[in-house]
């Protein structure tokens, strides 16, 4: 169990990261992509990182015996920012059963015969599940913010295709989020923040990589000369759209197990603010437990 002082440090981190409702953000001047808690070597993290962990799973247990509270996880980064590791390490403990993952890419021709909204309804998790976006409805708000001529393309009537486009569209995506708690589906949304140098490294390590050669493309180097206007699309997707009940958290990804233990802190933190617990066992039902006890040792 970590120190009475380090989790108080992560819930400064936290406190750090998270984003207040209507508030405009800087994410070279509010946010530090290497921000740290201080004294904590990677041994440290890793029994942090196992403990939250074992949490996770405990609590998971709970909502999905519950049945009644569901929790969408969003993650959003720019490439190489360590999403698919931070899934990966921080669900590694989680009943499959339990849990399902979204990995959204670029729209099929069904999916482009429909709302923006709707491959993302209808991935939502059922009530007593975690559901983990990797991507989401925000590229709509931000890869096509950097790239219009994708909103051109889209099967839309042309008088949608306006300046106000986004406006409307940070307006449905808070109101679906409020849709979807209202509901019992409680949302948090990570953004990993990987800083541009560091993107670089990695980029360099998976072409000298043989075995990491397959997640670079030449298109991932191309959209780093895009970097200005992909941080300025965050930045007014986080102005917009993180609330009260759905934060955004800004999360330092440059040191990979700091971040992944920030996300599982402040997912153990979102589940602890749900009234989860065990269904009560009516009195009828105990006596059919005694029952079928009596009968079970009973047997020779």
């Amino acid at each position: 169990m970590p120190s009475k002082k380090i989790l108080k440090e992560l819930a400064k981190l936290a406190e750090r990261m998270e984003v207040a409702p209507g508030k405009k953000v800087s994410l070279k001047k509010d946010f530090d992509s290497k921000d740290r808690i201080k004294g904590v070597d990677k041994k440290a993290m890793q029994e942090m990182l196992a403990e939250g962990v074992e949490y996770l799973a405990e609590a998971q247990d709970k909502l999905y015996a519950q049945d009644r509270y569901a929790l969408l996880v969003i993650f959003q980064a720019m490439d190489a920012a360590g999403k698919d590791g931070t899934i990966k390490h921080v669900m590694s403990g989680l009943n499959p059963q339990g849990c399902q993952i979204y990995s959204f890419k670029a729209p099929s021709a069904e999916e482009l015969d429909h709302d923006y909204l709707w491959r993302c309804y209808k991935a939502l998790p059922e009530r007593g599940r975690i559901g983990i976006f990797n991507r989401s409805y925000y590229e709509e708000v931000l890869v096509t913010k950097v790239h219009p001529e994708i909103i051109q393309k889209q099967k839309m009537p042309d008088e949608l295709k306006d300046k106000g486009i986004y406006d409307r569209r940070y307006d449905e995506i808070r109101n679906f989020e409020k849709y979807l708690v209202n509901n019992g589906i409680r949302v948090v949304k990570f953004f990993l923040n990987v800083s541009r140098d560091e993107q670089k490294r990695r980029f360099l390590e998976r072409i000298d990589t043989p075995a990491k050669n397959w997640k670079f493309s030449s298109s991932d180097a191309l959209e780093r000369g895009c970097w200005p206007a992909y941080m300025k699309a965050y930045e007014d997707v986080f102005h917009q759209t993180s609330t009260k009940y759905a934060p955004w958290y800004v999360v330092p990804a440059d040191d990979k197990p700091m971040m992944r233990v920030a996300v599982a802190y402040v997912l153990a933190r979102e589940m602890t603010r749900l009234k989860l617990a065990y269904p009560k066992v009516g009195e009828a039902q105990k006596k059919e437990l005694e029952e079928a006890k009596r009968i079970l040792t009973s047997e020779k």
